[in-house]
């Protein structure tokens, strides 16, 4: 994909997030049911990257799970949405940082648990998400998960009715759809659909173990692919007797 269609299309998803973040902060205050199967892989004291935080309710699920137990960094390029993450974490040990991952992917730290819900979908670029897992890969600590989910929004019919066409001018790739909002105000996203394949390489790519893989959310409980990969721990040396 060109540079001018990835910056495009990565402005679409930022003047999405502008204009809907009331109502998307409004309909995304529950947790997922998905993110309970992750629990019993989860051992606390816990330090999380959560890559697209939003509003911040992933950090707040699992600090009421770990029992506070929980050193948390989200990430995320809409100041809307970071603001009322501020607003509900703010007793927990938690930094909050605005960054387009787009362009900038995290490139510091190493934590327990690094997450990307809801996000995948909104990067622009075979190569560009590509560079993204790799580089949510590198965050990983010995021992530690890499978390994302892939939304499988094409194979309901709900969601392939708000597709739309693109512009003539952005020359976009197999699998890249706009989808209209049909909430509070009219805007656009732009999603991309991660097929098995595109899935393979990615998962490929981070050079990590899977570890487990399955489906949940949404009104028919499938709505999300998880992928969970895991980072050998560090081997410890044998001292000679």
């Amino acid at each position: 994909m060109d540079e001018h269609t990835i910056r495009r299309l990565n402005g679409i998803n930022r003047d999405f997030y502008a204009a809907v973040a009331a109502d998307f902060d409004a309909t995304r205050g529950q947790a997922w049911v998905g993110w309970e199967r992750l629990l019993p892989l989860l051992q606390p004291p816990l330090s999380v990257l959560d890559v697209g935080c939003g509003n911040g309710r992933f950090g707040l699920f699992l600090a009421r799970q770990s029992g506070g137990q929980l050193r948390y960094h989200g990430i995320d390029s809409s100041p809307a949405l970071l603001e009322r993450a501020r607003q509900s974490l703010a007793s927990m040990d938690a930094t909050l940082e605005q960054r387009d991952i787009v362009e900038q992917p995290p490139d510091t730290g190493e934590y327990d648990l690094v997450a990307l819900f809801g996000v995948l979908h909104h990067v622009p670029g075979a190569a560009r998400r590509l560079l993204l897992l790799r580089a949510l890969a590198e965050r990983v600590a010995a021992g530690g998960l890499l978390v994302f989910t892939c939304w499988r929004f094409y194979e309901f019919e709900r969601f392939r009715q708000r597709i739309v066409p693109f512009p003539d001018d952005l020359k976009v790739e197999a699998g890249d759809y706009l989808l209209d909002w049909r909430r509070g105000v009219t805007a656009l996203r732009y999603c991309h659909d991660v097929d098995d394949a595109e899935l393979a390489r990615l998962i490929a790519a981070t050079g990590l173990t899977p570890a487990l893989q399955y489906r949940a959310d949404g009104q028919t409980g499938d709505l999300n692919l998880y992928v969970v990969l895991s980072k050998p721990p560090r081997r410890q040396n044998r001292q000679e007797g």
